[in-house]
């Protein structure tokens, strides 16, 4: 994200903390998004927690439950950039009016096979991944849309509130689903996690297309695709904070992965170690997303190659832990860091992306953050079955610093080589 990209001070320098940190909330269509995203966030965590309950009540087996992951992952991998192609030629709000329905119907169809006592751990996978699917046209669709509800100004603060909400919800959900789950099922879960997506659909119907900010649509061609990654890596803004992207979200973010190896392996706890370290991340997340509100929208590849150290640190902290109370010290900071570094990969991506690729652009970035578990997820789950989930953790963090302090290397020597005389 270019510094030209930091807006008025005017809009961000009243109101205090709470004024900044809320600041994009004056916008209405960005309000009706924001409520949608808070339901369907409760109903997503609802059914994240109650789809691997019912593959382990169906299966007994964890590598089933592995299997359903990497499912729902995979076709980010494989078609997320044709997503990004999606979104820059037609109407986002439209293409998501379309996927969040499609979700819907998903999760009901989930509930209809769950409720009438037919359903099979294929039938799970396979809509795993037909989810999946649709998340390679929502994802990047989903992420320019901020800019068309907001603007450049406002850009970070909005991503940083849907940050913080969906994070918020992370605390909601797995409560209500484990109360649902233990009284009457799993089957209602997904029930209701189907009407949460409808809430979104309604809110995104209600906004006022004249007050959004559209950018100009892309005629089809062919090798769209290969033109975005050519112009991704021609230009270093994209080029250089993508590499290091890649290399973070791969190798150094997964948490999913070793958090539970760490609490039952190391600290030699159970599902409440498991989850009091869940709980902490994501409060982390939720604290670093609100701070990263309240900050302006500037942001650039510094920043963001600043955040990798800072996220290489905090893992390091929590790989280190001595004990189970230290390690409960360490992992908000872990989580804070872990988000912040999201966010502004992502602020950055969008506000140095020529409008013409934003959404190829988002796609790729789709692909690098998502698309990446199927890859990552396998190496670290090995190392810390097999070597220790410390080694996965630290080994992790390491790589998170060495390539934020090579990036910021990098970026020096540039502007050097720029400032030099011809």
């Amino acid at each position: 994200m270019g510094d030209e990209a930091a807006g008025p001070v005017a809009s961000r320098g009243t109101g205090g903390f709470v004024g900044r940190a809320f600041r994009s909330l004056r916008v209405r269509n960005f309000r009706l998004f924001l409520t949608g995203q808070l339901l369907s966030g409760v109903g997503t965590w609802m059914q994240w927690t109650a789809a691997p309950w019912l593959v382990l009540q169906l299966t007994d087996s964890g590598v089933a439950l592995g299997i359903d992951t990497a499912l729902g992952a995979l076709p980010i991998l494989l078609f997320g950039a044709w997503g990004g192609v999606l979104a820059d030629r037609f109407d986002n709000r439209r293409i998501q009016v379309w996927t969040q329905s499609l979700y819907a119907v998903l999760a009901f169809a989930l509930f209809a096979l769950d409720a009438s006592g037919v359903v099979r751990v294929w039938h799970v996978y396979v809509l795993s991944f037909l989810t999946g699917v649709v998340g390679a046209a929502d994802m990047p669709t989903r992420q320019t849309f901020y800019l068309e509800m907001v603007g450049p100004e406002e850009l970070t603060n909005a991503m940083s509130l849907n940050t913080a909400t969906f994070t918020g919800s992370r605390i909601v959900g797995p409560v209500i689903a484990g109360i649902m789950i233990g009284t009457i099922g799993t089957a209602p879960v997904f029930f209701v996690n189907g009407i949460t997506y409808l809430a979104v659909v309604m809110a995104l119907l209600a906004m006022r297309v004249a007050e959004l900010h559209p950018r100009e649509r892309v005629g089809k061609a062919r090798g769209q695709i290969r033109e975005a990654l050519r112009y991704v890596w021609r230009t270093p803004a994209l080029r250089i904070p993508m590499i290091l992207m890649a290399l973070v979200f791969t190798l150094s973010f997964n948490f999913q992965v070793l958090v539970p190896l760490l609490a039952e392996r190391t600290f030699e706890g159970g599902a409440g170690t498991f989850g009091g370290l869940l709980a902490l991340l994501g409060l982390g997340s939720l604290t670093g997303a609100i701070v990263m509100a309240a900050r302006s929208s500037g942001s650039n590849v510094r920043r963001l190659a600043v955040a990798a150290i800072a996220l290489g640190a905090t893992s390091l902290l929590l790989a280190m832990a001595p004990s189970l109370p230290a390690a409960w010290l360490a992992a908000p900071f872990a989580g804070a860091a872990g988000t912040a570094f999201a966010i502004t990969a992502n602020s950055t991506l969008q506000l140095n992306a020529s409008p013409a690729f934003r959404g190829r652009v988002m796609a790729l970035y789709t692909v690098v953050f998502i698309g990446s578990t199927p890859i990552g997820g396998p190496i670290a789950g090995w190392v810390g079955e097999h070597l220790s989930p410390r080694i996965g953790l630290g080994g992790g963090a390491v790589i998170a610093i060495l390539a934020g302090v090579l990036v910021m290397t990098s970026m020096r020597r540039r502007k050097v080589e720029v400032s030099r005389p011809a």
